[in-house]
């Protein structure tokens, strides 16, 4: 297991230069930071170590920074630095989820203690990933990005195959299908793991500052350029750069990005000196750029040298019968992260779930789970819903058949022959009310066609 690190977020220079110097000759690791932002680079769920935060922080203050990294992984121990007047407030986040709290002014001894207490379980929790992987229960790419269907299990195969190179990948998919998710797990599980993972979201780049925030600049190479500044290639040396939605990046920017994905090199603002550049390149889109090509918004070379391997996303619509297993999941981390007791979630409504279009994919799903979790129903409909005008009792009745069949068909994974003998009918009055209700098997379980005739 890779040596654990102590991430040090604190906008106080002398404070976070002598807790930094405390910690490493306490034996630790240490990487300091003035922002929190930039150690952000660092976290994934593979991140062995944990971070240690100021609360009051310009920009970004620690508690975003702490739900930034629980957002990434929940495990990942975060220690609050407290002055005296946001004690409640770090009691609050301890109950949020904050592994501890220090209160400043600390010892350095008190410091090194409870990090170390921290390292241990991470380190703990980062074993039980890998005994779970080697007893054969899911591994870390299945926990992201979970499923049964051909369509999940090829993208797993592809990603397990893809990740321990250096080969660029260009991952394509609908809104909301997990493009962030697939290129944090090729970054992990890389070797590339414990360098940054700098995110760049092509489609909000300042248009007269894109080519300072890529490729940094000199000092005084144009008007409040008063001292020289990395860019975030530069940034990101050792590791990994994402390219978020780069369909929206200009075509000006685009040739001259070609040429670092080609050379590897880079040319600061004001400056004639190239510098080498370390970087995997992964890149993300929900268009389809070979018709963006066509279109003449994208550059052909630019596209090329991208796709060294292409993933494709499935939407969910793809993949209908993972929609009641992802939604169990995503139920069960909303319980974890508003400290909820775990919710069961009937057949009858897995069933629904099922059958619904959701087109906002995978962050939609999400967005159910924790409107159900914090018990607003799971449609935005359902927070505004009144009280259910009165139906007649047919009416009643049929919609309760069809949910409780739904529900059976679901959770027998679409075999027929355990739903009809536990419901007490025959397999043709079976197939009859599944034919009335419009239910079918292959989008509640199963892969096959409905026969009527087969004892399945």
């Amino acid at each position: 297991m890779k040596p654990a690190l102590v991430l040090l977020v604190d906008d106080e220079e002398e404070l976070r230069r002598s807790t930094a110097q405390s910690l490493d000759l306490a034996g630790f690791a240490v990487r300091d930071f003035s922002g929190a932002e930039t150690a952000l680079d660092f976290i994934t769920q593979g991140f062995n170590g944990v971070l240690i935060t100021d609360i009051r922080m310009p920009g970004m203050d620690g508690m975003t920074l702490m739900n930034r990294v629980r957002d990434i992984d929940p495990d990942i121990p975060v220690i609050l630095a407290t002055g005296h007047g946001d004690v409640q407030l770090a009691v609050k986040a301890m109950r949020e989820g904050a592994y501890d709290f220090i209160e400043k002014p600390f010892n350095a001894q008190a410091l090194a203690d409870v990090a170390a207490r921290a390292i241990d379980r991470r380190r703990l929790v980062l074993e039980n990933r890998r005994l779970r992987a080697v007893a054969g229960k899911r591994d870390d790419i299945e926990t992201r990005l979970p499923g049964r269907t051909q369509a999940i299990i090829d993208l797993r195969y592809r990603l397990r195959a893809v990740a321990p190179t250096d080969a660029d990948v260009l991952i394509i998919g609908d809104t909301g299908t997990g493009k962030e998710v697939a290129a944090r797990a090729l970054h992990d599980l890389s070797g590339r793991a414990t360098k940054p993972f700098v995110v760049i979201n092509c489609a909000a780049l300042p248009v007269h500052l894109i080519e300072s925030e890529l490729f940094g600049h000199e000092a005084g190479s144009f008007p409040g350029a008063i001292k020289a500044r990395y860019g975030k290639f530069e940034h990101a040396r050792g590791g990994t750069v994402l390219l978020d939605e780069i369909g929206s990046m200009p075509l000006d920017l685009q040739a001259r990005f070609l040429r670092v994905i080609q050379d590897r090199v880079i040319t600061r603002l004001g400056s004639n000196e190239a510098v080498p550049l370390d970087v995997r390149f992964i890149a993300t889109s929900k268009a389809d750029l070979e018709a963006e090509v066509a279109a003449g918004r994208f550059r052909a070379d630019l596209l090329y040298r991208l796709n060294v391997v292409t993933l494709r996303l499935p939407s969910l619509a793809a993949r209908r019968a993972d929609i009641p297993l992802l939604f169990l999941q995503l139920v069960s981390e909303a319980a974890a992260r508003y400290r909820r007791d775990d919710l069961q979630v009937s057949p009858q409504m897995l069933a629904d779930i099922a059958r619904r279009d959701w087109p906002g994919n995978v962050r939609e799903l999400r967005n159910a789970a924790d409107r159900y979790v914090l018990g607003l129903g799971f449609s935005p409909a359902d927070e505004d819903a009144g009280p259910a005008q009165a139906a007649r009792l047919a009416d009643r009745v049929a919609q309760f058949e069809r949910g409780v069949i739904a529900g059976a068909l679901v959770a027998s994974g679409g075999n027929l022959k355990p739903v009809y003998e536990s419901l007490g009918i025959s397999r043709k009055t079976l197939y009859e009310k599944m034919q009335r209700y419009g239910l079918d098997k292959r989008e509640l379980g199963e892969q096959e066609p409905v026969d009527p005739e087969a004892d399945v």
